[in-house]
């Protein structure tokens, strides 16, 4: 079985985006510390009803040092999937929610990401990794 017939996106949004800098200082702070700013990366998922499942991916790009001036970035993506009547095994439908919805959404996701960090008036900045998400996902549960 091929990934696209394990599942099909019906669609995807932006369900929330957050972009914090509090003031000037913090702003000019921000600028010159921003290379030290970690991106992490989290998946949920709920079942909505029958075979439809919500994936939401959540990108937080922040400090992880302790000082007061910091800015936060944030985008929740929702990515509303059907699964194939055939995929009945827990591990498989796993694999499709952690890794091969996001898989297939991160180039879109990244895109609306940067562009936020870019209008928060950061135009220099890359995301510098490229997610690896199978090896997320084999890290998970091997």
């Amino acid at each position: 079985m091929t990934m696209t017939e394990k599942f099909k996106i019906l669609t995807k949004y932006i369900k929330d985006l957050s972009s914090e800098t509090p003031d000037i200082e913090t702003f000019l702070f921000v600028k010159d510390n921003i290379s030290k700013y970690q991106l992490n990366i989290d998946i949920t998922s709920k079942a909505i009803k029958d075979k439809l499942i919500e994936v939401n991916t959540t990108l937080k790009f922040e400090d992880k040092e302790p000082n007061d001036k910091k800015s936060y970035y944030e985008i929740v993506y929702a990515t509303i999937i059907r699964v194939n009547d055939e995929i009945k095994e827990k591990k498989d439908l796993e694999k499709i929610i952690l890794c091969d919805v996001p898989t297939a959404i991160y180039p879109d996701l990244e895109k609306l990401f940067l562009n936020l960090i870019h209008n928060s008036g950061h135009p220099g900045i890359k995301l510098e990794k490229k997610i690896d998400f199978n090896k997320l996902y084999n890290e998970r549960f091997n």
